[in-house]
């Protein structure tokens, strides 16, 4: 759907940035799919190698040459011919040029941050920024200005503690020919996507099977069945459930069991019935009690993902879902 000036996020674009942000994170096992994707939506070959190249300065070389070490590898097995390997690579002249680059290189720099930027406090970095990113690596044909930039804020999205610096390309992203609604696609459609989730663990299929139950989208991933040992109370399979955000399961008691949460990413909410809700944050666990009355589910405005499991008690184990968590209950949240 196109946005009130005539952009709107393309599959394209959302092929470059699936990629970005998985290769910033290093996820390589579910980066060689989303490779395979964004050649399929129309990225060449050539562009996927310009983005990794240009990303080893937001994330190092380690990951740009493993997610170029990704893309050499789905092209040596069963490549798509309808792959295309785009406008060949020809080496900059401004690469030859340390003068011209510095200049060219602060133009653009001044460019998208909307004001000319000089780094007084480390000259060091003042020049690389300047000579060598926004002049020798900007200087490459493959992206355009405003692909560059949803190439950067998709791999920043997907880091954590560069907040400042997503909120900076962010801006920059619209300076260089974005516009705003499309740069917020962008950061919505990652976040719905699950590509911003930053742990080992997957975000799973959609959780039809218990939609009925939650206000919102959820998604499963089962982890491992495992036993306490012989003689002991028997741990059923452990599974993590990820809520989009707002998301969250009805009221629901457990009888013949207690349920363990182990909270693993973003910020949610756990409240029993008749005590105040408590927010969850990785590394908190829940151990709750069998027959209490509870709910839990995603913050508003996060991603959340806990891990599951069951632990009989006594008699048969069995859910018992009640009422939905209105509205009202929800949003007094803090």
């Amino acid at each position: 759907m196109a946005t009130a000036n005539g952009q709107a996020l393309t599959e394209r674009q959302k092929g470059l940035a699936a990629c970005a942000c998985l290769m910033a994170q290093g996820d390589l096992e579910r980066l060689e799919p989303a490779v395979r994707s964004a050649l399929d939506n129309g990225v060449t070959i050539n562009e996927l190698k310009e983005a990794f190249s240009q990303l080893y300065a937001y994330t190092g070389f380690p990951r740009s040459l493993n997610a170029l070490g990704v893309l050499n590898n789905v092209l040596q097995d069963k490549p798509n011919t309808a792959w295309q390997q785009g406008k060949p690579w020809t080496r900059p002249a401004l690469w030859d040029d340390a003068e011209k680059a510095l200049k060219q290189g602060t133009e653009v720099q001044t460019q998208l941050s909307g004001r000319a930027f000089d780094y007084d406090f480390c000259p060091q970095d003042d020049y690389y920024l300047k000579a060598h990113l926004f002049g020798d690596i900007f200087a490459g044909d493959q992206l355009s200005a405003a692909d560059r930039e949803i190439v950067t804020v998709a791999a920043l999205s997907g880091l954590d503690g560069v907040d400042p610096q997503l909120a900076a390309h962010k801006r920059g992203a619209v300076n260089m020919g974005n516009s705003q609604e499309l740069v917020d696609e962008l950061c919505a459609w990652l976040d719905h996507e699950g590509y911003t989730l930053r742990n080992g663990f997957p975000k799973g299929v959609p959780n039809t099977g218990y939609a009925q139950f939650f206000i919102g989208d959820s998604y499963l991933a089962p982890i491992a069945p495992a036993n306490l040992g012989e003689g002991e109370a028997t741990v059923m399979p452990t599974v993590n459930v990820t809520f989009e955000p707002g998301c969250r399961n009805n009221w629901h008691v457990h009888r013949g069991c207690r349920q363990i949460l182990i909270c693993v990413s973003g910020r949610g909410w756990y409240q029993e019935w008749g005590n105040e809700a408590i927010a969850l944050e990785p590394g908190m666990i829940i151990d709750i009690p069998e027959g209490v009355k509870h709910w839990h589910g995603a913050a508003k405005d996060s991603w959340f993902q806990h891990l599951t499991t069951h632990v009989k008690t006594s008699g048969e184990e069995s859910n018992e879902w009640l009422e939905p968590v209105n509205d009202e209950t929800y949003n007094s949240l803090p």
